[in-house]
């Protein structure tokens, strides 16, 4: 045998053997060796990348070797199904945008490829992900090029044309979306955290999809899920944005629960939407709470708190819409009673265009939200039409939050 390599079997299944590549030596080398269904082990040091793994196969790193594309293409191409990658620390892929370089790159066909508990540092795209099935990426370090500006990164993680991937507990910065999803169906993105991007989420044209307990702040945008269907959208946080912290484009039958959007310019960015369920929200100071408009009816919302806003609405419409029809939201400028102390007002909440516009041009008018002066001044705009706007009705507000803990998150917001 080669001094490349030592061989060494292990306890595996009959057939698969288990490879070691010591610092000095070649990756490459050791893939074109072992045969499917092999382990390649990398031990701690400096190897050369710019290689395919066009075998099932399981490429490990013992002590967290580091595998460096040198500026130039892809650090590692997957060119076959059932492939493992596991604690690298993959570094400096090239950079040219139209031919997508990338630390890892899954090309059409490598279905059910793992890579978990790796590094990527410097890199334009993280992982480039395209027509491959099952895929399972989970536990990594993503950094992009940071001194480039936006437009010239790439996407941490990029899916395109793929089934049932799961993407989860990622942390992800200084890329140009953190993960950006197009044509990708029947997926988990649960517990990522992410950063210092342009969106943290940037999803399009995909369904039946899960975005679960995932964290997006300090970016241009948090989370930005555009023409979809069949989402379950749930126990995110979008905090301290740029713009939006959820965004809702063109969506339908899907359901946004349990998620907090605090201290963003908009907390919930909501355009053409319909047959969505919004339920147990919390939408925290932000300077818009809601802004909603292109149609956006037949929606059911309910059990969400909009508080510290300083202007909770921004409706863009030309007739009314009913929310909470079978569960009142909160909403903290109320200016109704609970006379029979049922925990709902008994006058309902109108999302009041000219009060709301008062308070964020003049914030002292908060001041005055409790006042006889400024409750006289929602009921006259009301009544005369030539004062009221169309807006947001809800009918039974709740006269406590739902959330025991929406001050912390006001707090944070810094408002």
């Amino acid at each position: 045998m080669p001094a490349l390599l030592l061989l060494a079997f292990a306890a595996l299944p009959a057939g698969a053997a288990t490879l070691r590549v010591h610092p000095g030596e070649r990756i490459d080398a050791a893939i074109a060796q072992a045969a499917p269904g092999d382990t390649v082990e990398i031990e701690r040091g400096q190897y050369a990348g710019g290689f395919r793994i066009d075998k099932p196969l399981s490429l490990v790193g013992v002590g967290r070797p580091t595998v460096g594309g040198g500026g130039q293409g892809d650090v590692i191409r997957v060119a076959s199904p059932d492939v493992r990658i596991e604690g690298l620390i993959v570094r400096d892929s090239g950079d040219d945008l139209g031919a997508q370089n990338a630390g890892i790159y899954i090309q059409p066909g490598s279905d059910r490829a793992v890579v978990s508990h790796c590094d990527f540092a410097h890199v334009l795209f993280g992982l480039w992900i395209e027509k491959s099935n099952q895929v399972t990426v989970a536990d990594n370090l993503i950094t992009g090029m940071r001194e480039k500006i936006s437009s010239q990164r790439g996407n941490a993680i990029q899916l395109y044309n793929t089934q049932g991937a799961s993407i989860e507990r990622n942390r992800i910065s200084f890329a140009r979306d953190g993960i950006y999803v197009d044509v990708s169906h029947h997926a988990r993105f649960v517990g990522n955290r992410i950063h210092d991007v342009r969106y943290g989420t940037h999803y399009m044209n995909s369904y039946h999809n899960l975005w679960q307990g995932n964290e997006s702040f300090h970016n241009i945008g948090g989370m930005a899920l555009m023409e979809v269907r069949d989402l379950d959208v749930r126990d995110n946080v979008a905090w301290g944005n740029e713009s939006h912290g959820i965004m809702l484009r063109t969506i339908q039958d899907s359901t946004i629960a349990g998620n907090i959007s605090a201290g963003n310019r908009e907390g919930l960015f909501v355009y053409d939407a319909e047959y969505v369920t919004l339920r147990g929200n919390l939408v925290v100071g932000n300077a818009v709470g809601v802004h909603l408009w292109a149609g956006s009816y037949n929606n059911e919302v309910d059990g969400n708190d909009f508080i510290g806003n300083t202007e909770q609405v921004n409706y863009v419409a030309t007739r009314d819409v009913q929310w909470g029809k079978r569960e009142g939201n909160y909403w903290s400028n109320y200016l109704g009673w609970d006379a029979d102390a049922n925990g709902y007002g008994d006058v309902p909440f109108e999302a009041n265009e000219l009060t709301d516009r008062l308070v964020s041009r003049y914030p002292f008018v908060k001041l005055l939200q409790s006042s006889p002066a400024l409750q006289a001044l929602s009921l006259v705009s009301r009544q005369f039409p030539v004062l009221r706007v169309a807006t947001i009705i809800d009918a039974h507000p709740a006269m406590r939050p739902h959330h025991a803990d929406w001050s912390q998150w006001l707090e944070r917001s810094g408002r």
